[in-house]
């Protein structure tokens, strides 16, 4: 408690604008209220009015004079004027802080405390009450309290900042908020070890308005540890401009981005509608666990745990009446100091909050930072923060949404796998514990969570065919190693779109690899009436070739034995549950698939017959075309030729000369088949 000094006011000279008195103080028991005005209690006249907002002041000059620049000019301002009233309309912290003022002027004690501090440094300010009218005057008391009892204690400090929200921009301007804030932080930072003040405790599941004077203590002992999560309450009452700039000085200390992330989710559990914690009956979305994402000291933590969250509402008794306007604001606040690490905050808390931004049209530059976030670690979300409504009213789902996510993580897998080297040491140590380009189950887990999300917006039956397409193709086929969950989609989106045409149904099922389809499902495909006629031949062809692997593997007994018999039995289980219309549909179907059985085996034959004709006419051809040996009948052929020969020469022998005879012989003739 600090007592103000009750002194007679030595006679001064005015001037320059300052009024000055020669008349000793006041004194006085008090001041009374009477309604909504003030009264000095004493026997002398009140001889100045002053006026804030609904509430008046019946005061003296003189004692306001001799501490007071600011009402020294008013009431010179007056000197001319018959009336002895001054309106102080904006004088920071209102009636209540102007109060405590005037007390302090007519020598009254005050009691500061961490919740009228701020008030009074502000008032003090605006009415000039500085050193330079008398020594000790309340701008150098109110400093004093700030910088050596409030600034010292946790609580104070966290009260005093609360109570600034409403002394813009007095208190910014005074440093008020700057020097509570790095006192919060620093004291936030410490070691839990070393604690011993006093703390607000965890409330146990509570989502009541966050109400900073009725904080509820929590004082630590010797044998009980203070848990590192330990400021998560008392910080979450600020306002959010407070809030941003105690967790930036926070950041700025070297806090484990773990517990920055987990103090921004439990801040929003907090004071955003629609962020209602797991299990408290409302269909509106699950908030924070307090303790769920906090480290203790050894460095563990567990896991963030997420509810369904079909509508982005609150309760009205629960939940803070914030509009949208403060949501909109905090929303973008949050997104901004969410620490760059991975894994910093849950994908679950991010999906939620880039549904509320959606809604609540967030700028777009924040909302495409947000989906990147979600990008990478889109592995961890579940199918229920992926149903995200659409406020386009195209689609109940916001399917173009899960594809931008989508495109996001598979970016983020293509750079993580093409340049593992070129990661700096600081993105090393960002991502450290959770790399995941070195674990080929991302692809599959976000594979499977797509397949689950296909099949739940198929039922929509404004979803288009290229929507559906697109989404289903996005992904590699190295990230499906069994196609179940696609078929059961692409089943799904049949049975919702029956009017679709059979060149639709077929460009459809090319999404799908029959290969990939277990024996179960190829046993279902396989009597899917919706199915073209070309696909469940495709699904019965894969059933068969399975079958025969197994069965040449060894996977797979005798017919007879036990290892067959359930296939059996669940084929005959699904026939037995089939609807009547469906059997009908099955069977005409059946009946085309036979026949085209029996002209695949009527080809086959002909094919066989056509092979045994070709392989008869090629063995004639090589008959034909080997050489020819010498037969008898060139034999005599040849002798024949001679014999004509000698004929010849015994005609022309008379006219022949002597000489001509000794001629060598001609050359005989070649002999030739042709």
């Amino acid at each position: 408690m600090w007592d103000s000094e009750t002194e007679s006011v030595g006679g001064r000279d005015y001037g320059n604008g300052v009024l000055s008195t020669s008349k000793p103080g006041v004194k006085t028991d008090g001041f009374e209220q009477r309604g909504q005005s003030w009264h000095v209690a004493t026997d002398i006249p009140s001889d100045l009015l002053v006026q804030i907002g609904d509430v008046s002041f019946h005061l003296h000059k003189y004692p306001l004079l001799s501490r007071s620049g600011k009402m020294n000019r008013a009431v010179y301002e007056l000197r001319e004027t018959e009336l002895n009233k001054i309106a102080l309309d904006d004088l920071p912290g209102g009636p209540e802080a102007f109060e405590l003022a005037a007390k302090f002027c007519y020598g009254i004690a005050v009691d500061l405390t961490a919740t009228n501090i701020s008030g009074l440094r502000c008032a003090a300010e605006y009415l000039e009450m500085t050193e330079d009218l008398e020594e000790g005057n309340l701008i150098f008391k109110t400093e004093a309290f700030l910088s050596y009892v409030v600034l010292s204690s946790w609580r104070d400090s966290i009260v005093v900042l609360k109570s600034c929200e409403k002394l813009s921009p007095w208190a910014e301007n005074l440093q008020i908020v700057r020097r509570c804030s790095e006192s919060i932080a620093w004291k936030a930072c410490a070691n839990p070890k070393g604690i011993r003040w006093q703390y607000t405790g965890k409330h146990p599941r509570s989502v009541s308005s966050p109400k900073w004077n009725e904080m509820k203590d929590s004082s630590p002992s010797r044998n009980t540890p203070v848990p590192p999560d330990w400021w998560f309450e008392d910080v979450s009452i600020l306002r959010i401009d407070h809030f941003v700039r105690v967790i930036t000085a926070i950041k700025v200390k070297g806090m484990r981005y773990e517990l920055v992330g987990a103090a921004i989710m439990h801040y929003a559990g907090k004071w955003l509608p629609g962020l209602v914690k797991e299990g408290s009956g409302s269909v509106s979305g699950a908030a924070v666990d307090e303790g769920s994402n906090s480290s203790n000291s050894n460095g563990s933590s567990s896991s963030w745990k997420g509810g369904l969250h079909m509508i982005v509402v609150g309760s009205k008794e629960d939940l803070p009446a914030v509009q949208a306007k403060d949501q909109r604001m905090i929303i973008e606040s949050l997104i901004s100091i969410i620490p760059p690490q991975k894994d910093s905050v849950s994908c679950s808390f991010l999906l939620r909050l880039l549904r509320m931004a959606n809604m609540l049209k967030v700028a777009p530059a924040l909302v495409t930072e947000l989906e990147k976030r979600v990008g990478m670690q889109f592995e961890q979300a579940t199918l229920a923060d992926l149903l995200i409504p659409s406020y386009k009213h195209e689609t109940l789902y916001d399917v173009d949404l899960v594809q931008r996510l989508l495109e996001h993580f598979l970016v983020q897998e293509q750079s993580e796998n093409s340049s593992p080297s070129r990661q700096s040491f600081s993105d090393t140590k960002m991502y450290d514990g959770a790399q995941r380009g070195t674990n080929p189950n991302a692809k599959m887990r976000v594979a499977r969570l797509v397949d689950s999300y296909l099949t739940e917006v198929s039922r929509d039956r404004n979803l288009s065919l290229t929507k559906f397409q697109v989404l289903a193709e996005a992904l590699p086929e190295s990230a499906r190693t069994c196609d179940d969950g696609l078929y059961r989609a692409i089943d799904s989106y049949l049975k919702a779109h029956p009017t679709l045409t059979e060149h639709e149904r077929k460009r459809l099922c090319r999404v799908m690899d029959c290969q990939k389809l277990s024996i179960d499902a190829c046993m279902h495909a396989a009597q899917n009436e919706r199915l073209p006629l070309r696909v469940v031949v495709q699904v019965l062809f894969s059933e068969q070739v399975k079958i025969s692997n197994a069965l040449a593997n060894g996977l797979l007994k005798e017919p007879g034995e036990s290892n067959y018999q359930p296939l059996i039995s669940n084929r005959k289980t699904l026939l037995e549950g089939t609807p009547q219309s469906f059997q009908e549909g099955w069977a005409s179907a059946k009946k085309d698939i036979n026949t085209l059985k029996f002209e695949l085996e009527t080809m086959k034959t002909k094919y066989l017959a056509l092979q045994n004709d070709m392989e008869t006419l090629q063995r004639q051809f090589d008959k034909v075309a080997k050489p020819k040996q010498t037969s008898a009948w060139t034999t005599g052929w040849k002798k024949l030729t001679k014999l004509a020969k000698a004929t010849e020469n015994n005609d022309i022998g008379p006219q022949v000369q002597n000489g001509d005879l000794s001629r060598k012989t001609p050359r005989r003739w070649r002999n030739s088949i042709s």
